[in-house]
């Protein structure tokens, strides 16, 4: 049984920042869990993701989210309608910055300041503590007022602390979730996502930003798991460069995915991958939708 009402915290945390600033292996570290795929590359994350930890005395949503861009097409714009909506969700809304980055935050608006919020330096490992002492400064006078916490997400460094302050910045409110609960998404999310992950590591340049992938087929049983997945790419050549010289390249991309999500489901997988052309998927907004992406408010006349 959870304590008494009074006693206990709950709500939505938006981990919100530029690309590159560490959001996805943040959550990671606060879930204690490879629920988030992380890459160097930017604007790896294409969707708002729920981790979810409870506690004897409070549950706290995670809410990871893409790196805000300006929008250059509509699957960007679909992306930044992610962060916009689990920024109007949130009771704690986290800034992450990297450490290095010393620059104004245009994004503050008047919504964002009426909510609680962290200002957390990361990659703090990989400065000095004069470094530090500026920086903290530098943010102390651009946004008096608002809790700076330094840490290492990486590294592991100083997350007892952010955690604590989370804690004691959440509402009074009973938990939203069954205690068992992790996530917000379907198994299926995480087999596209480990495979996406998987074409991050492997192509360059375009391709993994032309890339789409979806599970159309997903059958468990005792002590295996058979997948079907379709590789959406907008051109030929794409599709080409996927599959490889006499198919060499995807079915490097087969096993290492498969390795993934053996590691994931602690099961052995059958995973049959198939490439199609689907042109300028990015920018069609019905098949966006389809793909699990919000729809954007349509512009009024």
């Amino acid at each position: 049984m959870h304590q008494d009402q009074n006693d206990y915290r709950s709500g939505f945390v938006a981990i919100i920042g530029k690309p590159n600033a560490g959001k996805s292996t943040l959550m990671n570290v606060l879930v204690n869990e490879q629920l988030a795929i992380t890459h160097s590359k930017a604007q790896t994350t294409r969707h708002k993701l729920y981790g979810i930890v409870s506690a004897k005395n409070f549950q706290i949503i995670y809410i990871d989210t893409p790196g805000l861009i300006t929008p250059a097409y509509p699957l960007q714009t679909a992306m930044m309608e992610a962060v916009k909506v689990a920024r109007a969700d949130a009771d704690l809304v986290i800034w992450l910055v990297d450490v290095k980055a010393l620059e104004p935050i245009p994004w503050l608006d008047e919504n964002c300041v009426k909510k609680p919020m962290l200002l957390v330096l990361n990659k703090v490992d990989l400065i000095t503590a004069n470094q530090l002492n500026t920086t903290i400064a530098y943010w102390s006078h651009h946004l008096p007022g608002i809790p700076i916490v330094p840490i290492s997400a990486i590294k592991n460094e100083n997350i007892d602390q952010l955690i604590e302050q989370i804690v004691e910045s959440l509402p009074n409110h009973p938990p939203y979730y069954p205690e068992e609960t992790l996530t917000d998404k379907p198994e299926r999310f995480f087999v596209q996502e480990l495979i996406r992950e998987k074409i991050l590591g492997q192509y360059h340049q375009e391709i993994p930003y032309s890339v789409e992938v979806v599970v159309d087929d997903f059958k468990e049983m005792e002590n295996l798991i058979k997948i079907r997945s379709i590789i959406h790419v907008e051109r030929q050549t794409q599709k080409g460069i996927i599959i490889g010289q006499k198919g060499e390249a995807l079915k490097k991309l087969g096993i290492d995915a498969r390795e993934a999500l053996e590691k994931f489901f602690q099961k052995k997988i059958f995973l049959a991958q198939h490439v199609k052309v689907t042109p300028n998927w990015r920018k069609n907004g019905l098949l966006l939708t389809r793909f699990g992406y919000p729809a954007t408010p349509k512009k009024k006349d």
